[in-house]
């Protein structure tokens, strides 16, 4: 499926549009002088993201648009996040207009924005469709503390964490009539009491991690009520070395659930049930006793009936660091939106829009490649050109032995994925670890570089 604009009225922005996505996917980069060829290219960059013809709403509901053609008749996963783009570090340069404003970047006041993106998936394969509903906003450029505005005491519906639930909202509006059912998947802030009440309906579920130790209708609290009940399954997970884990580990967790019951406390909004019923599943890491060993407390309006059933859950929480990774390309190990020369905070937002559309194509390449088994064609990323140098490439980057070889067809995407990856650092080995996001990011970057070099000198031979 191609991907792009296709509802703006005016078809020099539709060209202007797809012409961005496309160099920003091809170039991997996010400075407007270097994606473009020369100044006029440039000026009509700089006029596309200030033209009030083209809003981040329309932005927004294109890459809706793409979204819902993509996932029609599928059963997905829809997960949500919340980024701060902080643009503190050229405050001086970014013209303060209503479109920024205060932010939690420590150590100084921060000044940008927040992206709450609901990203859709395939429930079964997790194939990246796009994008349910993104909301933009900014606090107030003097923004008082919760104490200052009580906000304890405000409605939900003018609460910063109402975010959760109004893209819920709107992801539901935006899929309703495309899709056979969805989950929506969020983290500890999306616990609220109000959205277990007033989202799941017969096409919607909810799967979110616990954050509040409540007290349940039955006097028990809620990360205690398990204790007592024996294991009811195991469910092995590989965690990564990082900074926190010295090394590698395969990670044996239990798996408990049951119903449960939460009872609606005097802070919750008026006018919801007064209880919920709703199942747990606790997955614990046993025989581990370092610092990050895992406990994930799901709560889910799913009925839990069977283990397998739990752990599908627990594999649908664990997708959901898919969307850090956008967030990763997005911001400091990708595009670095945060370093954009833009003047406006009205175009960083809408150049953030464009970037994390073309981020769906690079998770479409990195699938190509982990799933040989799946057919995707080329075309949905390269053009005929790019293929022609490529296979070129290919040539050059294949090892002497079998084992680092190319092997796959012309026009299947996963033969020139292969090609990117080498190009950004992977080693090729088929048994070692497939190239990730990063990888075929940077990849992207030399592909264009090359490219240029290879297309000046085959118009210089043919002359």
């Amino acid at each position: 499926m191609k991907r792009g604009f296709t509802g703006l009225e005016d078809k020099r922005l539709v060209y202007r549009g797809n012409k961005i996505l496309s160099d920003l996917f091809s170039k991997s980069v996010h400075s407007i002088r270097q994606i473009s060829r020369n100044e006029s290219e440039a000026k009509a960059v700089y006029r596309f993201l200030q033209n009030d013809r083209v809003s981040e709403k329309d932005i927004i509901e294109n890459l809706i648009h793409n979204c819902r053609t993509a996932c029609a008749g599928r059963f997905v996963v829809c997960i949500q996040d919340t980024t701060e783009i902080n643009l503190s570090s050229h405050g001086k340069r970014i013209n303060k207009d209503s479109f920024v404003g205060t932010t939690n970047a420590k150590g100084s006041q921060g000044l940008g924005f927040f992206i709450h993106p609901s990203l859709v998936l395939d429930a079964v394969t997790g194939t990246p469709y796009g994008y349910s509903d993104i909301k933009v906003w900014n606090r107030p450029l003097e923004f008082k503390s919760k104490h200052e505005r009580q906000y304890g005491k405000l409605p939900i519906e003018e609460k910063e964490s109402y975010k959760w639930i109004e893209v819920s909202k709107n992801t539901q509006a935006s899929l309703r009539d495309v899709v056979e059912g969805m989950v929506i998947v969020q983290d500890r802030e999306g616990d609220i009491y109000e959205q277990f009440a007033i989202i799941p309906d017969a096409q919607t579920d909810l799967l979110i991690r616990a954050r509040v130790d409540r007290t349940l209708a039955d006097r028990s609290k809620l990360f205690s009520c398990l204790e007592d009940q024996p294991c009811q399954g195991f469910y092995e997970v590989q965690v990564d070395a990082c900074a926190k884990t010295k090394k590698k580990r395969t990670a044996k967790i239990e798996i408990r659930y049951k119903e449960v019951e939460l009872k609606r406390t005097s802070a919750t909004s008026k006018g919801v049930a007064s209880s919920i019923k709703l199942y747990l599943i606790e997955a614990k890491e046993a025989d581990y006793t370092g610092p990050d060993k895992i406990c994930w407390r799901l709560l889910t309006t799913l009925p839990i009936q069977t283990i397998e059933m739990a752990e599908m859950c627990v594999e649908s929480y664990k997708w959901r660091w898919t969307i850090e990774e956008v967030f990763k390309i997005l911001k400091k190990e990708g595009y670095n939106v945060e370093a954009s020369e833009l003047e406006y905070g009205s175009s960083v937002r809408k150049l953030s829009l464009l970037i994390m559309e073309v981020v769906i194509k690079l998770f479409l390449m990195r699938l190509a490649y982990a799933e040989p088994e799946r057919e995707m064609s080329a075309d949905s990323c390269f053009t005929e050109e790019e293929q022609e140098f490529l296979e070129h490439q290919i040539k050059s980057l294949e090892g002497k032995t079998e084992k680092q070889k190319n092997h796959y067809k012309k026009k299947e995407l996963k033969r020139y994925v292969w090609a990117i990856a080498r190009l950004g650092g992977w080693k090729g080995y088929e048994s070692k670890r497939h190239p990730g996001i990063t990888t075929l990011w940077i990849g992207l970057k030399y592909f264009k570089a090359a490219m240029k070099g290879w297309t000046i000198h085959k118009d210089m031979s043919t002359r």
